[in-house]
């Protein structure tokens, strides 16, 4: 008999990690940041709308179930997600969510769950990576019961993300061929470092297309930013740092209206990295709209198209690690929020996954340089701070992803 295994992800961040971890807390990042960029761009390839993902849950919750694939699975897994080594996993993973869970200038926060059909047995080593690795708790539930079993999963989503993701699960994704659920939950809430005045609000034009423009609510304040310019890739961007200095918003914005594809392409291939070290502090006046988008997105395609295949086929997959009863994943589901205003960002995200038994040279910047949003644009929060917090490798860790392409407001004939 094959059982189904369901993992969803909630990713909650931290920010403090000790001297003896960081080589592995280092590792876990740029493994999360390699697929980061890798998934966004999937992702993004067929949702030409709003769209807002969190690859930090999908990260985390799909590395839980890679350890305890096995074979051809598991080296599938690894090469899509560019995981450590295990030995490098525990400490890793591990000093990475408490540091994240230690933030205090923001609100932030990572946790992990995983929900095990009462009548499904676990191996002890695979509870005891989820718990050691991943500070992941455990809990039963009688999955043939799929509605008591999905309010019960949803609950604690909810309470993870105050409130913001809901309904993750659907009652018809469980029954009682369903091995477990894991999953992860991420939650951010930032006040930015310098907020924009609310008095300063006004509807401004934003550019949806060519032949499309709408009035939007849009704030305004002019202050010293990370500010660069990446003509070869027909780009601006932004760093808006929230309080405390550790983490920004991203903002990068094409020179034409319909430049974003081309943007996002581009940063596949160059990452973030590239962009950020071409930045020049000066002063810039900030022309932002509010926006508050969400997103539900099925993953199993998209991560399929990645390389990750065998795990979901009912006869191939290989989760020995987890159990010897025949798993595969059935389902990978994330849920993603955010919202932006005068006082800062919110952003929160949550990620299913469900296992069945069986940029280039700037020139200096002209001063002071406008940076006025006023059409489609792609978005990142990130942790600025490296965990050595002596930015020697330079490595930042990316929370949540973004691009915005409509917004709500009446059109401008």
């Amino acid at each position: 008999m094959y059982r189904n295994l369901l993992i969803l992800a909630i990713c909650l961040v931290n920010t403090m990690a000790g001297p003896v971890e960081n080589r592995a807390v280092q590792a876990v990042t740029e493994a999360n940041n390699q697929f980061s960029t890798s998934f966004f761009a999937e992702v993004a390839s067929s949702n030409h709308g709003n769209l807002v993902t969190s690859p930090l849950s999908a990260s985390v919750v799909l590395s839980m179930a890679a350890y305890g694939a096995r074979g051809e699975t598991q080296d599938e897994m690894k090469s899509v997600l560019h995981l450590p080594s295990e030995s490098q996993a525990t400490p890793g993973y591990s000093s990475l969510i408490k540091t994240l869970n230690a933030v205090t200038d923001v609100e932030l926060r990572l946790a992990n769950k995983v929900f095990i059909n009462k009548e499904f047995s676990v191996k002890p080593t695979f509870q005891e990576l989820t718990q050691n690795a991943f500070l992941s708790s455990s809990q039963s539930l009688d999955f043939s019961q799929s509605a008591l079993a999905a309010n019960t999963i949803n609950q604690w989503v909810e309470e993870q993300t105050k409130n913001r993701i809901k309904d993750l699960v659907k009652p018809d994704s469980l029954n009682d061929a369903t091995a477990m659920v894991l999953v992860n939950a991420v939650y951010f809430k930032g006040n930015w470092k310098n907020k924009f005045d609310p008095k300063l609000t006004q509807d401004r034009p934003f550019h949806v297309s060519k032949t499309e423009v709408k009035n939007v609510p849009t704030m305004y304040r002019s202050g010293m930013y990370n500010y660069g310019v990446l003509p070869e890739c027909k780009a601006s961007f932004i760093e808006m740092p929230y309080k405390g200095g550790e983490y920004s918003m991203i903002i990068i914005l094409p020179d034409e209206v319909d430049g974003l594809p081309t943007i996002e392409k581009k940063l596949a291939v160059h990452g973030l990295e590239e962009v950020l070290k071409r930045g020049h502090r000066t002063e810039v006046e900030v022309y932002l709209p509010k926006f508050k988008i969400e997103s539900t997105i099925k993953l199993n395609e998209h991560l399929q198209n990645m390389g990750i295949r065998k795990a979901f086929s009912v006869s191939e997959a290989n989760f020995n690690g987890i159990s010897d009863h025949g798993l595969y994943i059935s389902e990978v589901v994330q849920k993603a929020f955010i919202e932006v205003n005068e006082e800062g960002s919110e952003a929160a995200g949550a990620t299913a996954v469900t296992l069945v038994s069986r940029c280039l040279e700037i020139p200096p910047p002209q001063l002071p340089p406008i940076f006025k949003v006023d059409r489609p644009f792609h978005v990142k929060i990130i942790r600025m701070q490296d965990f050595a917090n002596d930015n020697s490798s330079n490595t930042k860790l990316e929370l949540f992803t973004a691009h915005v392409v409509n917004l709500s407001g009446p059109a401008i004939k």
